[in-house]
This record gives structure tokens, C-alpha cells and sequence, in this order.
């Protein structure tokens, strides 16, 4: 005898969380293409891709502003508030020291992060003091990222460290990984460009090996290919200690939204929030004595 699938309102309580999503998005009799499109005029950017993988189970919505978007995904669904999200757990413990072998610790796909940066030399994370970090946002008139600066300043704390690995995630894998531009102090090293899983790992390769005590400044930028995404906020995984990080969201002058919040969590601990209100189109956070973590700011967009 053939068992009853579970009903809606079971699925709700009991999970899990892909077979509760399939079965609301079922009963709502809506396409991914109109979700998509409810959850846009809401402030969501969220790609059909995306929505298929949480409902097939190949991904999961753990991002901070993901979970966001899952709320206001539970509200165009129709069913109670909080019960997705309630599906999901609490979010995963982060470790409070991280070695080369589970950098994937830090994303929602670790598995597929290890993967990727096994490919990369990674040997000389450890021996790399990150002094500072610099990161600026740009973000256009129509309200989509544009691109990415980073400049940080690194000290050798052995003899020998000759590169460093930058590792990008983006959750939307239907988007076209960005292009690494205008780089100082460092070259293309190796590099794994898997946009199925939408991700982007490279060496950076200095000049030379640097000698105990030395360091290097080095500086990039990610640019993002049309269709740019829409941009609702931008964080840093540091998986090693920061001395000091300076994080700017520069906005355009006809597209600025009334608040942004600044959000900073380490040692596994509940990140704290603070609302920031920009000024002449900019915010900016500073972060001294930081991680292993994550710290970033993230923003809705009024309706339209």
C-alpha cells in the first residue's frame, strides 16, 4: 500500500525544510519566475536558480540577507511567518581557529569550498599576518554592484610566504563570476573558476618570497559582469585575525538607501547590529583586533 505524502501543514512543522518549500510553492500555484518577481518588488534579489536549489535541497538559504529573503519569500507563499525559516536551524557553529583544512567552514558549501582551494597553494595562510584590510563598495544608479576594491597590507611571519588566496562565494550560482582587474603589488597566480557552484578562487602571487618581518601591500578589484546583481549588502569572512579592517559602501547620489546596519559576529558568537544612517552617499565600519569572523553591512531598498 502507497503511504500519504505529508500535508502542507505537516511539512510546515516537521520539515524539511525542501520538501515544506516545494510543497508551499505548489500550493501557491506560482512559477519561480513570478516568485522571483514578487520577491523583487519586495527588495529581494534572489535568482530562479536560487529558488530551485533550496527547493531541490542542493543549497541552502544560511546567508544572513538569504534568511531575509526567505521571510519575505514566506509572506508572498502565503504560509505562517517564521516557518521556513524555523525549518532551517540554528546556523551552524564557526570554529575559533581555522587551519587550511577546513577553510569551508566559514561558507554554507564547505565541502565545495575545501574542494576548490585544494586546487591553490594555501600553505602560507598562517604564516601571514593581514595587518590591514581596505575594502570598497561600489554600488550604481540603478541599485546593483558594480565592484569591489580591496587593499590590505600583509607581514611575513616566517621566511618563504610568497602569495595569497582570495576565495569568493557568491549564492546566486546563475550569476557570471566577476573579473579580477587592476591589480598592485601582486600578479595571477593559479586560479579555479567554478561558476556552477559560484565560485572564484585565486592566488595572488607577489613580486618575490618575503623574509621574516617584511611586508607587502598589495591591491584588486572585482568587477561584476552584466546583468549586474542587485545589491543588498556585503560582508567579509575572515577565517584568520585582522589587525585593523575598514569596510565603505559607496553608493550612488540618486540611489541611497535612508539606513544601512552594520553587522560584526566572531567566536561563533550572535552578531551584533547597529543601524547607520549614510552621509554624502556613503557609510563605512572599522574593525580593530577582528576575527576569525564575518563583518559587513547590509540594507533594504525602499519599494517602488
Amino acid at each position: 500500500m502507497a503511504v500519504p505524502s505529508p500535508d502542507l501543514g505537516t511539512l510546515l512543522r516537521e520539515g524539511p525544510f525542501d520538501a515544506a518549500l516545494r510543497a508551499a510553492i505548489r500550493a501557491r500555484g506560482l512559477s519561480l519566475d513570478r516568485l522571483r518577481e514578487h520577491l523583487h518588488a519586495r527588495g529581494v534579489s534572489v535568482t530562479t536558480a536560487t529558488l530551485s536549489y533550496w527547493q531541490s535541497g542542493r543549497s541552502r538559504p544560511e546567508r544572513r540577507d538569504s534568511v531575509r529573503g526567505l521571510r519575505q519569500l514566506e509572506a508572498v507563499l502565503e504560509v505562517p511567518a517564521g516557518a521556513l525559516v524555523a525549518l532551517l536551524g540554528p546556523p551552524r557553529a564557526r570554529p575559533r581557529r581555522t587551519g587550511v583544512a577546513d577553510i569551508g567552514h566559514f561558507w554554507p558549501d564547505g565541502g565545495r569550498i575545501d574542494a576548490a582551494v585544494s586546487d591553490v597553494d594555501t600553505r602560507w595562510d598562517e604564516r601571514l599576518t593581514r595587518l590591514s584590510q581596505h575594502d570598497v563598495v561600489s554600488v550604481g544608479p540603478g541599485r546593483e554592484e558594480l565592484e569591489f576594491h580591496s587593499r590590505q597590507v600583509l607581514r611575513a611571519e616566517a621566511d618563504g610566504p610568497d602569495r595569497w588566496v582570495v576565495i569568493l562565494h557568491l549564492d546566486e550560482h546563475d550569476r557570471p563570476l566577476p573579473e579580477l582587474r587592476s591589480l598592485r603589488g601582486c600578479h595571477i597566480g593559479r586560479s579555479v573558476h567554478k561558476p556552477e557552484d559560484g565560485l572564484l578562487v585565486v592566488e595572488l602571487l607577489f613580486g618575490r618570497p618575503l623574509v621574516r618581518g617584511e611586508t607587502v601591500l598589495t591591491e584588486h578589484t572585482l568587477v561584476n559582469r552584466a546583468p549586474h546583481p542587485l545589491a543588498t549588502n556585503y560582508e567579509r569572512k575572515f577565517r584568520l585575525p585582522v589587525r585593523e579592517y575598514v569596510l565603505e559602501i559607496r553608493f550612488s547620489p540618486t540611489a541611497v538607501p535612508a539606513v544601512c546596519r552594520r553587522f560584526a559576529e566572531q567566536d561563533g558568537k550572535p552578531g551584533e547590529y547597529t543601524d547607520v544612517v549614510p552621509e554624502a552617499a556613503a557609510v563605512h565600519g572599522v574593525a580593530l583586533g577582528f576575527g576569525p569572523g564575518r563583518y559587513g553591512f547590509e540594507w533594504d531598498w525602499p519599494a517602488s
